[in-house]
């Protein structure tokens, strides 16, 4: 059975870097309507070449529409919903069923996918909205293997999994804490993560004094979810009959996108020639970019104290992100840099087919050969090596 690596895509630049470490598809949002509104998002026109971008590289991309709306939505989401008939996504990722029936009403012939915000855990939900139409189900991420394996079991349609990346503390992503204290709606794109907050226990009548609730000096994260990872489950998942591997973080970094891509293309490729193992080298790489630490969650019913990252809500990233290779000319590395990167820096080249180099700097040039002590962010420079180096390769370095 084929099975798909979807990868997140909050601009053109991750949208990139997912194809080019292996993606089989992304999901993208344009400026309204969809989870995700504090990232960048795709503009008409810049959904048009992304498009384009994907056709030429045999790729797929769904748009999310996944916002609850509101009655002032409709409007305005029915020219939305024509500007996306012209361009014809793959799919389109809904939750709300008003919205749902929108489609259908203006006769929008896109693919539906029902999103993991719509609280699918149960095989009969499944059937209802392939019954209404829909192609595929993101199932919730409360379920554990036992679970999803039944509804695998009992529904013909296509299923969709979270395999990697941030989880909320409540259902799916339904979540008011946004609302309560920023009047800031999670469920329409503009959540500003207080379950992330450190938070303390004051007594009503003594407003000001904070009682010893917490685990250190900063307080307690009693909410603060570690990331998900079941890179050590993708082979019975594909054995159970998972159709898509979903990676969360469009607002996450290129490299980011980049590096969770990579394995998780890998552990995929070797789940399909039937020999799944997991390779150690796989966690260490998922540890160099950010994550709040790990948890396999309720797959695997990890859903106690263990799930929690009680010491901060600060993401934690073993490399940092040092530029993107654009060019390889006579032992020339042309990159575009993100970060600082001076002589005597000893840095990793990584490249697309997940091939590592290690290089110690000796000397950096700008584009007119003149040599630099330091690289600066958004400038272009070269390094010499003498193995040839794939474009889009991503210069990092470890902490």
């Amino acid at each position: 059975m084929a099975v798909e690596l979807l990868s997140p895509a909050g601009n053109m630049e991750k949208l990139i870097s997912a194809v080019n470490f292996g993606a089989d598809a992304v999901y993208l949002s344009g400026k309204d309507y969809g989870l995700r509104a504090n990232t960048d998002n795709f503009s008409l026109e810049e959904m048009e070449n992304a498009f384009d971008f994907l056709r030429e590289k045999g790729k797929k991309g769904y748009v999310t529409i996944n916002i609850y709306a509101r009655n002032n939505d409709f409007n305005g989401l029915k020219n939305y919903l024509y500007d996306l008939k012209k361009i014809s996504p793959d799919a389109l990722i809904i939750s709300d069923p008003g919205v749902f029936k929108l489609v259908r009403d203006l006769k929008i012939d896109i693919p539906i996918h029902i999103s993991t915000q719509s609280n699918v855990t149960n095989y009969m939900a499944v059937e209802f909205w392939r019954n209404m139409g829909a192609d595929r189900v993101v199932l919730a991420r409360e379920l554990s293997r036992d679970e999803i394996k039944f509804i695998a079991e009992h529904v013909d349609c296509e299923l969709e999994v979270f395999v990697h990346g941030a989880i909320c503390i409540s259902h799916s992503g339904r979540c008011v804490l946004s609302n309560y204290f920023n009047n800031k709606d999670s469920n329409r794109g503009e959540c500003t993560h207080p379950c992330r907050w450190s938070y303390h226990l004051v007594e009503e009548t003594r407003p000001g004094e904070y009682l010893p609730v917490f685990e250190d000096e900063r307080g307690t994260y009693i909410y603060n979810s570690k990331d998900l990872c079941l890179i050590e489950h993708i082979g019975e998942l594909v054995d159970m009959g998972v159709k898509s591997f979903k990676i969360e973080g469009r607002m996450k970094t290129a490299m980011y996108v980049s590096v969770v891509t990579g394995v998780y293309r890998k552990a995929i490729d070797m789940a399909l020639r039937g020999n799944f193992k997991v390779d150690e080298d796989w966690i260490k790489i998922l540890h160099s970019v950010s994550n709040r630490g790990y948890t396999k969650g309720f797959y695997a019913k990890e859903v106690d104290e263990s799930s929690i990252n009680y010491k901060t809500s600060a993401y934690s990233r073993g490399a940092d992100f040092l530029g993107v290779v654009y060019d390889y000319i006579s032992g020339k590395v042309f990159f575009h840099s993100k970060g600082k990167i001076q002589k005597g820096d000893l840095i990793e080249i990584l490249t697309p087919k997940f091939n590592f180099f290690d290089l110690k700097i000796e000397s950096i040039f700008d584009l007119n050969g003149v040599e630099v002590e330091f690289t600066k962010p958004n400038y272009d420079y070269f390094i010499m090596f003498d193995e040839e180096v794939q474009h889009n390769s991503l210069i990092r370095r470890y902490r």
